[in-house]
């Protein structure tokens, strides 16, 4: 039975490898054997096993007979895992991670307001905006601006009604954090106030046409944005 400071050794060396693999550290060099994972980090093989398991059951890596362990193509990575969006976070920068995260937003989030427009009650309406309330007061201080627009968001999955989209809060957590933090450094500027009130409004008034369309509107700013961003100019 392994004790809590083994599950702690084995989370710790999933996190390390996790976020390296993710970062491409293994690209050039392949995935390291048990052995010299042992070595390198000085745990037990049973804490390396472990740690090799989970991360082959979130897609990153495959072991075959007498071809060793391996790091997986992105394809086969269980994005939807919330250690894998969250390792994605703390990748070097990447137009095309971005630019695929504020696809999925755009997929979902304009039927959730949609939904929400349709099924909203009081107490969601509220949370909505609370979420805009606050992006207003903390318009100066990005991360609580940062922190304010993700809660106007996640809330709109809630009161969406639909369990499925509540289901993606995760996902779409990770997405607006690397969206919105982006499209913010690129504008110069926190997310446009009037135009998230205007999904608010919509949602109020039952409007789910336009709901939907004031949420697109948003997410195809941001997607444009990310599309024409350079990091090196904008630094």
């Amino acid at each position: 039975m392994r004790t809590q400071h083994g599950v702690s050794l084995t989370y710790g060396l999933l996190e390390t490898l996790g976020q390296s693999i993710v970062a491409g550290h293994y690209d050039s060099t392949g995935f390291p054997t048990e052995a010299e994972l042992c070595l390198r980090f000085a745990a037990s093989r049973t804490v390396a096993r472990e740690a090799v398991k989970m991360l082959t059951a979130k897609g990153l890596l495959s072991a075959r007979p007498r071809q060793g362990t391996k790091v997986e193509p992105v394809s086969r990575w269980n994005l939807l895992d919330p250690d894998v969006t969250r390792w994605l976070m703390e990748r070097p920068f990447s137009n095309t991670i971005y630019r695929e995260f504020t696809e999925v937003r755009l997929a979902i989030e304009p039927v959730a307001a949609s939904l929400a427009a349709q099924h909203a009650d009081r107490k969601d309406i509220k949370a909505i905006r609370d979420g805009l309330n606050g992006m207003r007061e903390h318009a100066a201080e990005h991360d609580q601006a940062l922190a304010a627009d993700i809660e106007f968001h996640v809330a709109i999955l809630r009161a969406s009604g639909n369990p499925f989209f509540w289901q993606l809060r995760e996902l779409i957590n990770t997405a607006l954090r690397l969206s919105i933090g982006v499209t913010n450094k690129i504008s110069g500027h926190t997310a446009s106030i009037p135009a998230h009130e205007a999904v608010l409004i919509a949602i109020e008034k039952g409007d789910a046409d336009g709901a939907l369309h004031a949420m697109r509107a948003i997410l195809l700013e941001s997607l444009e944005l990310i599309k024409t961003y350079d990091p090196a100019v904008g630094e």
